[in-house]
């Protein structure tokens, strides 16, 4: 099922994409519960074989299912429970016998379900060839085929997932990219004090490119008379770094003795 999940030792839980196999997981499920609960696979009338493909069939369509058609009682319901109720039904049919029990509890109502009458071949019976099935004995050698077969169910899923691989790749290009940016303080420090601390600042301030912005700057006593220039700037990580702002400052060595990093930050 291209499934993923975990748990602990009494309890799970899991997901998967490829629902077109779960009526047969379903199946696997249910026969492994009833062969560790031991439980006893009663004959299923005189039906034979033919009669028990049938009935299995019918409990994988409504092991996702409550009803044969729709959300609510059909006549899709009586025709399957007029046809299923000469056979005594397996112990592990547990969705076609839930099923079952619950259109019981409407007696006689159940010839007043709304919607059109169907014959079995005609809700998706197609191995029926008298406008009946095999659940009675008929029509044994005849593959049954409930409401389409595993191949359209499987072409459907595919369609399904590229329809929704498809819109999240237009989605994600139309989502705008979220770009880092950085603040940086650098502390640029001159030669002496004779070096001119407004031609300094404005030589590293001519220091353009893509992604680089600069901030606010004041002077900062050092010893001697002299000071540094500490200068902020906000650069695009991925277009602008550290190395560059240094080697770009330090081409000013007439000005420039060297330049530190005083502070960086992620916005």
């Amino acid at each position: 099922m291209a499934g993923k999940g975990g748990g602990k030792e009494t309890s799970a839980q899991a997901t998967g994409t490829n629902i077109h196999c779960l009526s047969r997981a379903m199946q696997l499920a249910t026969a492994y519960a009833a062969s560790k609960l031991n439980v006893a696979k009663p004959s299923s009338g005189g039906g034979g074989d033919g009669s028990e493909s049938c009935l299995l069939a019918i409990n994988d369509h409504l092991a996702n299912r409550s009803f044969i058609v729709g959300y609510q009682p059909s006549q899709a319901d009586t025709t399957v429970y007029r046809e299923v109720s000469g056979n005594t039904l397996p112990s592990e049919f547990l969705h076609l016998m839930r099923w079952y029990r619950h259109i019981s509890s409407y007696g006689n109502d159940i010839d007043k379900f709304p919607g059109p009458k169907q014959t079995m071949a005609e809700l998706g019976f197609h191995g029926a060839t008298d406008q009946s099935v095999s659940c009675n004995g008929q029509d044994e050698d005849e593959d049954f085929e409930l409401f389409g077969s595993d191949e359209e169910e499987s072409a459907a899923a595919e369609r399904l997932k590229e329809e929704r691989i498809r819109m999240y790749e237009e989605k994600k290009k139309k989502k705008e990219a979220v770009t880092a940016k950085s603040n940086i303080i650098l502390d640029v420090k001159p030669w002496d004090d004779e070096t001119s601390m407004a031609d300094m600042e404005q030589a590293v301030r001519s220091i353009t490119t893509d992604g680089l912005l600069w901030g606010a700057s004041k002077l900062v006593p050092l010893a001697y008379g002299i000071h540094k220039l500490q200068i902020s700037c906000v650069v695009e990580d991925d277009k602008v770094g550290v190395d560059f702002l240094e080697e770009e400052i330090t081409k000013y060595e007439d000005l420039v003795q060297s330049v530190d990093i005083a502070a960086f930050n992620k916005i």
